[in-house]
């Protein structure tokens, strides 16, 4: 496996990661604020959702951070149906995926801009895994608030089960 093949297996892990929590939660349950500061899981998808589109659209040839994106308007407290989510979701993720498939190893060094800054395409594609892992571990926590206990299922090793796990870290296998 090759550092961009890595990379992107660190995004899908993330993004595994937030769809698992985001599945749990009906829709008014996305949309609660958990409390003063803080942002719901819808907030936060559409957050991840346009830095993705933002940052992966006409990556190579563009600054990350779009004209058109309205960063603040990303945490308005408001109503977002299933749909809306489910949509930016994925045209976040679409975006990074486009992205990532037109790169080659031999693009990692190559440079790109995010606002205004060049970074060099790994250093920019580090940025974005620290921040996708970021702001899902927030989706991930938000989520288990949000729960019962009794609907919880560990998204990892769930506690006292180190030991058997690590016997067979099925979660660490390839396919």
């Amino acid at each position: 496996m090759n550092e961009l093949e890595a990379i992107l297996n660190e995004f899908n892990r993330y993004r595994t990661l937030a769809e698992k929590s985001i599945a749990r939660l009906d829709e008014e349950r996305l949309n609660r604020v958990p409390g003063d500061s803080t942002n719901s899981v819808a907030m936060l998808v559409r957050h991840l959702g346009g830095n993705l589109r933002s940052r992966f659209t006409n990556f190579l040839s563009e600054d990350g951070e779009k004209p058109w994106r309205n960063r603040d308007d990303e945490f308005a407290q408001r109503t977002y149906s299933r749909e809306e989510i489910d949509e930016i979701w994925s045209t976040g993720w679409r975006a990074l995926e486009d992205a990532l498939n037109q790169l080659s190893q031999d693009d990692l060094d190559r440079t790109v801009q995010i606002r205004s800054v060049p970074l060099t395409i790994h250093e920019a594609l580090a940025r974005s895994v620290s921040h996708v892992a970021y702001h899902v571990g927030q989706i991930v926590l938000i989520t288990r608030l949000l729960t019962r206990p009794d609907d919880w299922e560990s998204l990892s090793i769930p506690p006292g089960k180190s030991v058997a796990y690590n016997a067979d870290p099925v979660r660490e296998k390839k396919p």
